[in-house]
């Protein structure tokens, strides 16, 4: 990856951001309380803007700004749709998840599972998730993020890593949750701010701009690429939405803990809205400047092509042809503040499942909360030291990236045990429990016959079809055993009645109506498919 200078002023940019995102991280850490709610839930407190910006600012990995950017070069805007393709998830969100969860005042993913069906449910999740979140998430979101960077500017990577895990635990391991979302809400700005501008700039120093691309490549420049695509089949996205999409935004510990700091039950709904909207803009930031650089090689042939094989260069390339001194510090700084996000969302998600799902339910389920806040801050900083040690094992063993798939694969058992579990009232702690080992085995065995016959089949389809067959296997073995007591399904089944209540019963303004806002956004959203599909 190429290197390439940095300004006095670009490192006065870096500098400054990294010692405002401590400095915020801190300034929230004193205003905690030192309860488990106040640690792990920052009290329930979070305004829809601020959970908004941290849902954002967690779901941005460096290596996905690196690897899009490049994907896009290649392939095209059809790689748009992994930051577009967000609405119909986040309305499944809103609609089935958000209301339960914070009726119920759930503060963990297993914590739902335990209430719904059974202790070894949530025993399973916690486990399972907690070795994903440290081996299989963040060794490779902070190896990466720390490597790219060193390659970018020729830092020491060793120094890069250790510099960004202490970054990360001065204020995450101090300050929890709020400290967590109040820096993921100043890095999403730096990240969202950084890479539009960029987008622009790179834009301008193409003759006719963004006309004159759509006009040398018209079949690179559409969001629907038909069911057979390699990398972003439409029909695949559509059937992910509903597995492993939905996992990720809604029982997802590292996402939906931010939501379920909320406020209010409104403004977990107008965070997610305000998300959508952020969301609108971030192909500028993740993709559509490989779009740019496409132009500027393949096109006007200012440089040597990338293809096939070189699209990792395209970020740097971008960064090195089109940022001038000191834009390069701010596009840096927020590559940083992505690095930071993840990591510090992820040690922040270890902690609290380990704390309260781990600690509290194995070892003192009497604890006081100054005991559960020390087991959680202890969780967090362990797992960054073993992401930290297991790192360069990242950049020799390639089985990392298939483990990664295989936790994605995971995801479908989860989501389809949730799922009925909220919708259908029969679900039962047997058919939970089928579902979530034989869901494992059923992703196992799919994957194995696909690769026995000779089958490759995009790994969307795949999710789907192993959450069709994990489902079934869960109605037929809960038909086949007692019922679940009205104790356990009750408080967590979904009725349309429970979005009347997503205001409290406090009365709004107009302008403050969730439905306004989302019919916005889903307008919007509606125009950029229906111009470029």
């Amino acid at each position: 990856m190429k290197r390439f200078a940095l300004s006095p002023l670009d490192l006065a940019i870096i500098g400054a951001s990294i010692v405002l995102s401590v400095t915020v991280g801190l300034w929230a850490s004193r205003r905690v309380e030192k309860t488990t709610r106040g640690f792990f839930l920052a009290s329930g407190r979070m305004p829809w803007w601020l959970i908004g910006a941290a849902f954002v600012s967690t779901s941005v990995s460096s290596e996905q700004i690196v690897g899009t950017v490049g994907a896009a070069y290649k392939y095209g805007m059809g790689i748009a749709n992994w930051e577009w393709w967000c609405l119909p998830t986040y309305a499944l969100v809103m609609v089935f998840f958000i209301p339960l969860y914070l009726k119920n005042r759930v503060a963990t993913v297993p914590e739902l599972l335990t209430r719904r069906f059974g202790p070894a449910c949530g025993d399973i999740y916690s486990y399972v998730i907690l070795f994903a979140y440290v081996f299989l998430f963040l060794t490779p979101a902070l190896y990466g993020g720390s490597v790219t960077f060193s390659r970018l500017t020729g830092w020491p990577p060793p120094a890069v890593l250790a510099g960004i895990a202490v970054l990360v635990a001065s204020y995450t391991i101090l300050g929890g949750l709020s400290s967590v979302m109040w820096t993921d809400a100043l890095q999403c700005v730096m990240l969202v701010l950084g890479g539009v501008v960029l987008f622009f700039v790179a834009l301008g120093h193409i003759p006719g701009g963004w006309s004159a691309m759509v006009q040398a490549a018209p079949e690179r420049f559409h969001l629907y690429h038909p069911p057979g695509d390699a990398q972003a089949p439409f029909l695949g996205l559509v059937a992910a939405t509903f597995g492993v999409f939905l996992f990720y935004q809604s029982t997802n510990q590292v996402m939906i803990q931010r939501v379920l700091a909320a406020r209010s039950t409104w403004d977990g709904m107008m965070g997610i809205v305000f998300a959508g909207f952020i969301n609108l803009l971030r192909p500028l930031v993740t993709c559509l400047l490989g779009l740019i650089v496409y132009h500027w090689i393949e096109k006007m042939g200012r440089a040597p092509s990338l293809l096939p094989d070189n699209q990792d260069q395209v970020f740097p390339f971008a960064l090195d042809v089109f940022a001038p001194s000191g834009l390069r510090g701010l596009i840096l700084a927020g590559f940083v503040a992505a690095v930071m996000s993840s990591t510090s969302a992820l040690a922040n998600a270890v902690g609290t499942l380990f704390s309260l799902d781990v600690y509290r339910r194995l070892f003192r389920p009497q604890a006081p909360d100054r005991q559960l806040i020390l087991a959680g801050r202890i969780a967090s900083g362990v797992a960054l030291v073993l992401a930290c040690f297991a790192a360069p094992l990242v950049a020799r063993v390639g089985i990392f990236k298939y483990f990664q798939t295989g936790v994605t694969y995971m995801a479908t058992p989860f989501v389809s045990v949730i799922l009925l579990g909220i919708l259908w009232k029969r679900a039962n702690y047997a058919g939970a429990l089928a579902g979530l080992l034989g869901g494992l085995v059923i992703q196992i065995g799919l994957a194995l016959a696909l690769w026995a016959l000779g089958l490759r089949l995009n790994w969307l389809y795949v999710g789907a079809i192993a959450q069709i067959l994990t489902m079934a296997l869960m109605v037929a073995v809960t038909l086949l055993t007692a019922p679940a007591p009205a104790k356990n399904w009750e408080p967590f089944l979904w009725r349309p009645s429970v979005l009347a209540q997503y205001d409290e019963g406090r009365p709004r303004p107009w302008y403050q109506k969730v439905r306004l806002w989302f019919a916005v956004y889903a307008l919007l959203w509606v125009c950029i498919y229906w111009r470029f599909w």
